[in-house]
C-alpha cells in the first residue's frame, strides 16, 4: 500500500527517533546506509519532513537531521501525509477513479476493510511507538 518513498520516510524516522539520545545529527549518507536505501531518495523525504515539520533539520558543517521529544509523540499517519498524501487511505485498491459503494471494483469491500484499518494502525502509532521496538532488538528496519 506505501509507495517506495513513504517507506523510505519511515525508516529514516524511526532511525532518527533511535537516535534521539544523541546530541549529534545524524547526516544522509549515515541514514541511508542505515536502512539500506539511496541517498538521493534519503535526502528528498528528509527534506520533505523537514518542510512538515516532522523533523528538524540544521545546515553546516555539523549539520544533519533530528527530532525533538515532541516530535516522537506525532502519529505517523504525518509521515505518510507529508509524502504522498491521504488519498493512499481513500482510494480505489484496483485504482478506478469511481469506484464507490454504489459502483463498486471486485475487491470493493474487503480493501476498504483493508484500508480502514491501515489508517487506523497509521493514526495511532507514534513515532516512539516504532523506535522502541528497533531498539530493543525485538524489530529491524533491515
Amino acid at each position: 500500500m506505501l509507495n517506495q518513498m513513504s517507506q523510505t520516510a519511515i525508516k529514516a524516522v524511526i532511525y532518527l527517533a533511535s537516535q534521539q539520545d544523541g546530541n549529534d545529527n545524524a547526516g544522509i549518507r549515515e541514514i541511508a546506509g542505515y536502512i539500506d536505501a539511496s541517498e538521493h531518495t534519503v535526502g528528498k523525504v528528509l527534506q520533505t519532513l523537514a518542510r512538515a515539520g516532522i523533523i528538524n533539520s540544521v545546515k553546516g558543517p555539523s549539520g544533519g537531521f533530528h527530532i525533538s521529544r515532541e516530535q516522537l509523540k506525532r502519529p505517523i499517519i504525518h509521515i505518510v501525509d507529508a509524502i504522498e498524501g491521504k488519498e493512499l487511505f481513500t482510494q480505489c485498491g484496483l485504482g478506478l477513479k469511481k469506484c464507490s459503494a454504489s459502483r463498486p471494483c471486485p475487491i470493493h469491500y474487503e480493501y476498504k476493510a483493508v484500508r480502514e484499518l491501515t489508517y487506523k494502525i497509521f493514526a495511532s502509532k507514534k513515532i516512539a511507538d516504532l523506535c522502541n521496538p528497533v531498539n530493543n532488538g525485538l524489530a529491524y528496519l533491515i
